[in-house]
């Protein structure tokens, strides 16, 4: 279930839901999760589990804790929360992998395995870098995929795994990640590493809110979303950092929450651009809003609190852990 987050001042309702997802690919079979898996390098066209049952992945969250803002923190524009969204208690790492199609990387110019990565065609015969390039100059329909290291394409590199697929409107590479891999990124390209680590966290709990409401919803049969400002900023290895890292793996997992469902989080550089571009969506947080917060002592959970007024935390789960 994906809300789009209107703001109020309600406690959410527990969390234990289904999410029926029509024509996506994968679905949550004994605890494993079937998404473009590691182990089945091709993706198939308009592959899909017809009506397939997909375990919400969310546990319940303790309820808020009533707090105030302190006095200092109210001459930003964000406003008081009516509760400060409670932390969920930490869990093991869980390993879900999301696909993000590289848009920004379209057209697809030159190709270079590098750190041992390797790239073979669905018949498994191996590629080297020559026959690579060949293959993406080319105009004919076809797939390859690229493992175990990093791929420069152009002039910008990325890891884990990667399908090139042209299915007659040229070629496109889809970078299969792990999602805190990708939120890590994700929080490089939205944000300065250098601002105060509590913005980091916000962004990265949005970022990771805003990705899983495309994983229920994906925007074509071979990817979740883009790595455009479209959806949201992804730029591979370019944007990863320690701070970055430390941002999405002291959240792992959390995401924003409103009457048992994930909140699509939006949000934007400042307060005008929010208003002016999601006002009619309901709320939308300011990065800069959130640096300022940060910078008057507000932590991540009242930071999110301020701008996604009513919502809560939940932390992403496979069922039965």
């Amino acid at each position: 279930m994906i809300r789009r987050f209107q703001p109020g001042c309600t406690v959410p309702v527990s969390l234990q839901r289904i999410l029926m997802l029509s024509g996506v690919t994968g679905a949550a079979l004994a605890g494993a999760w079937w998404l473009g898996r590691s182990d089945i390098p091709f993706m198939k066209p308009g592959a899909s589990a017809s009506s397939a049952r997909l375990l919400d992945l969310l546990q319940d969250p303790p309820p808020p804790a009533e707090a105030r803002i302190k006095p200092a923190a109210l001459s930003v524009t964000a406003k008081r929360p009516c509760t400060i969204p409670a932390i969920p208690e930490a869990q093991s790492p869980l390993q879900l992998p999301i696909r993000v199609a590289l848009l920004s990387q379209v057209p697809i110019r030159s190709l270079k395995p590098m750190s041992g990565c390797r790239c073979s065609l669905p018949d498994r015969t191996e590629l080297n870098t020559q026959q690579l390039n060949t293959m993406i100059n080319a105009e004919q329909t076809g797939q390859f995929h690229c493992r175990g290291g990093r791929l420069m394409i152009n002039d910008r590199v990325y890891g884990d795994d990667l399908h090139l697929i042209n299915r007659g409107e040229g070629w496109m590479a889809v970078n299969e990640l792990d999602l805190e891999t990708y939120i890590a990124s994700v929080v490089g390209g939205e944000m300065p590493a250098y601002w105060d680590m509590e913005a980091l966290k916000a962004q990265a709990v949005a970022a990771r809110s805003y990705a899983m409401a495309h994983f229920a919803r994906p925007a074509a049969s071979d990817y979740h979303l883009g790595d455009t400002t479209r959806w949201q900023v992804f730029l591979g290895d370019q944007s990863v950092s320690e701070r970055t890292v430390r941002a999405a793996r002291n959240t792992q997992g959390i995401i924003l929450s409103y009457d048992g469902g994930i909140v699509e989080s939006l949000y934007a550089a400042n307060s005008t651009i929010t208003a002016e571009a999601h006002g009619h969506l309901g709320a939308s947080m300011s990065q800069t809003g959130a640096q300022k917060l940060a910078s008057n002592g507000l932590k991540y959970s009242e930071i999110l609190g301020s701008y996604y007024r009513g919502a809560s935390l939940a932390r992403l789960r496979i069922d039965g852990n």
